[in-house]
C-alpha cells in the first residue's frame, strides 16, 4: 500500500499545482506580483488584456494606448478595488460601464481624452473614495447628475480640463467630498459661473491652492484673473437675470393672466348684452300697455 501513496504523491502534487494557480494566470506582457495585482503599465497596449484573473483586486493600466473599455468589464471583476487607466486613449466612458464597481476604491482615468462625463456614469461606485479625472483637455461638459451615488467620494480631481463651466448640482450629492481640484481650467466669470464662485467661497476648505489657484476669463476683455481678486460684488450684474424655468413661468403667468382678462371681458360684455335686451324688452311692454 505504502509504495502505491509514494506512487501517487508526486500525481496529486501536480494536480492540486495546477488548480491553485488556475485563475491567476498573469496575461502576457504584463507582471503579477501578487494573486491579486496586475501590472500592464507602459506595455503599449490597444486594448483590455482578456487573460486577466478574476479575483483581481489592483489592475495598472497606465501609460498605454487603450481607447475604451468594454462595457461589461467590471461585471467580470467584481472584487476589483484599485483601477489606474492613467494615459491612455479614452475618449468616452459607455454607458453602465462604471455602475457596477460596487468595491471600488481608486479610480483614475486622468490624462486621456474624454470630452463628456455622462449622468449617472459612476451609479453604484458607492465605495469609491478618490477619483482622477483631471488632463483631460477636452473633457468640457460634466453631466448634472455625473456624480450621484459617490456618497463615499472624499477626492475628486477636475484639473487642467476643458471646462468653462460646472452646475453646482453636479457637487450636491457629494456629503464625504473632502478635496476638489478645479484649477487650470478655462473658467468664464459670467453669470453662469456665478452660483459656482458662490459655492466655492462657501467650501474654500476644500480647495487645496485655495481661490489663488483658480482663474477665470472676465466676459469684456477675456483678461484672466485669480478667484481670489473677485467677490459676490462681481456678479452683482447677475442677481436680476432670469433662468429659462424663470422665462417660461413669467411666459405662462402673462398668458394665463391674458386668457383670464379676454374671459373676463366676454363674461361682462354677455352680462350688459344680456342686460340691455331685457331693459327693451320691458319698456317695450310698457308701450303696449300704455296703447
Amino acid at each position: 500500500m505504502l509504495p502505491c501513496i509514494n506512487w501517487l504523491q508526486p500525481f496529486l502534487a501536480l494536480i492540486s499545482s495546477t488548480l491553485l494557480t488556475r485563475g491567476h494566470n498573469c496575461p502576457s506582457s504584463c507582471l503579477c506580483p501578487d494573486h491579486h495585482t496586475v501590472d500592464c503599465t507602459g506595455q503599449g497596449l490597444s486594448r483590455v488584456p482578456d487573460s486577466i484573473p478574476l479575483d483581481v483586486r489592483r489592475l495598472l493600466l497606465s501609460n498605454n494606448w487603450i481607447p475604451w473599455i468594454p462595457s461589461d468589464f467590471l461585471v467580470l471583476y467584481s472584487d476589483l478595488v484599485y483601477l489606474d487607466l492613467r494615459n491612455n486613449s479614452l475618449s468616452q466612458l459607455e454607458p453602465g460601464t462604471l455602475s457596477t464597481s460596487s468595491r471600488l476604491v481608486f479610480l483614475d482615468l486622468g490624462s486621456n481624452n474624454l470630452t463628456e462625463i455622462h449622468s449617472g456614469t459612476f451609479g453604484e461606485s458607492r465605495s469609491l473614495i478618490k477619483l482622477r479625472l483631471g488632463n483631460n483637455p477636452y473633457l468640457s461638459m460634466v453631466g448634472t447628475d455625473a456624480f450621484i451615488g459617490l456618497t463615499s467620494l472624499r477626492e475628486l480631481e477636475l484639473e487642467r480640463n476643458g471646462l468653462t463651466e460646472l452646475d453646482v448640482r453636479v457637487l450636491e450629492p457629494l456629503p464625504s467630498l473632502r478635496i476638489l481640484r478645479l484649477d487650470g481650467n478655462p473658467w468664464l466669470c459670467n453669470c453662469h459661473f456665478a452660483k459656482l464662485f458662490e459655492w466655492l467661497t462657501e467650501n474654500l476648505h476644500k480647495l487645496p491652492t485655495g481661490m489663488e489657484g483658480i482663474e477665470c476669463s472676465l466676459p469684456l476683455d477675456g483678461r484672466r484673473v485669480p478667484l481670489s481678486l473677485l467677490s459676490e460684488e462681481s456678479f452683482r450684474e447677475c442677481r436680476g437675470t432670469l433662468s429659462l424655468t424663470d422665462y417660461l413661468i413669467v411666459i405662462f403667468s402673462g398668458i394665463s393672466v391674458s386668457v383670464v382678462a379676454i374671459m373676463a371681458s366676454f363674461f361682462l360684455a354677455s352680462t350688459v348684452h344680456c342686460f340691455q335686451r331685457l331693459s327693451k324688452g320691458s319698456k317695450g311692454d310698457e308701450e303696449e300697455g300704455n296703447d
